[in-house]
């Protein structure tokens, strides 16, 4: 759901010479303040302001709602117009991806806590008037998708219109980098694409970044051998699904869920994603 930007306070300015960079990703860079290390600030890349402003409004309704994120802070705007936001930092952190990269013996552990996350997170139940339903969601994506022939189109819709109703709350991207924790306190991040709606259209991005994914993604985007972000997707789904049905029903339930997931990466990369497609072949 977009916002138009008069809805919100002005952005406050703020100066990158005050901060020391602390990574970044997909969406933007990170920062930490230098006078006060707990400051975290969030530049989207430019082009990105009606993000910006969706992921500001989101996560405080999401920190509100006593989900587990890092608490948001200030709307900014850098010297060359880059919006962002301001985070409390959470001091120690690291992703469940980075976790794993470096800890690889203790792939199960780290999927374990991840999969209780998302369980946790997909028990929560949304005021609806309040958010986006995914459904909506995927079909205006599709009707935007240039890269689908009308009859194509039809058929995905179809699909998704037909998937299951819930009111429960998903996080948009569910990646295991966009999960962190630092001692026993665990926290979801960039929250930007929050909505609600049925729970396998986000568990879809956790099988699509750790099985459907090319090697060279997987290696460049979470630091991880294909083989053990497979091995981190076998011991995520049994503590997710539960132990009374095996991985194949498992996946093959899921599987058209995941080739959908190609809207939301085509609607980022403008380029279509044949890779993905295959998911799809069920629907197509």
């Amino acid at each position: 759901m977009e916002e138009k930007e008069s809805t919100h306070p002005k952005p406050i300015p703020v100066k990158l010479t005050d901060y020391v960079p602390d990574g970044g990703g997909a969406t933007g860079d990170s920062f930490y303040l230098k006078d006060d290390p707990t400051v975290l600030l969030k530049l989207f890349h430019p082009g990105k302001t009606l993000q910006s402003l969706d992921e500001m409004r989101l996560s405080r309704m999401v920190y509100q709602l006593g989900i587990p994120t890092p608490e948001p802070g200030d709307y900014v705007v850098s010297e060359d117009g880059r919006r962002g936001i301001r985070y409390r930092r959470i001091i120690g952190k690291k992703s469940y991806s980075r976790a794993v990269s470096d800890d690889p013996g203790n792939v199960e552990k780290y999927a374990g806590e991840f999969a209780v996350m998302c369980r946790e997170l997909h028990s929560v139940h949304l005021e609806t008037s309040l958010f986006e339903n995914v459904k909506d969601r995927y079909c205006r994506l599709l009707a935007e998708n240039p890269f689908f022939t009308a009859a194509e189109k039809d058929k995905l819709e179809r699909f998704i219109r037909e998937a299951p109703d819930a009111d429960t709350a998903i996080h948009g991207d569910l990646q295991y980098s966009n999960a962190i924790f630092a001692g026993d306190k665990k926290f979801f991040i960039d929250l930007g694409d929050f909505c609600y709606g049925y729970p396998l259209f986000d568990v879809a991005m956790v099988y699509l970044c750790c099985c459907l994914s090319a090697e060279e993604f997987i290696l460049e985007v979470f630091h991880l051998p294909k083989a053990l972000a497979r091995k981190f997707w076998e011991c995520f789904a049994p503590v997710y699904f539960g132990t009374d049905r095996p991985l194949s029903a498992i996946e093959e339930e899921i599987m058209p869920y995941a080739g959908l997931r190609t809207l939301i990466i085509e609607r980022e990369t403008q380029t279509p994603m044949p890779e993905f497609r295959a998911a799809l072949s069920g629907i197509l």
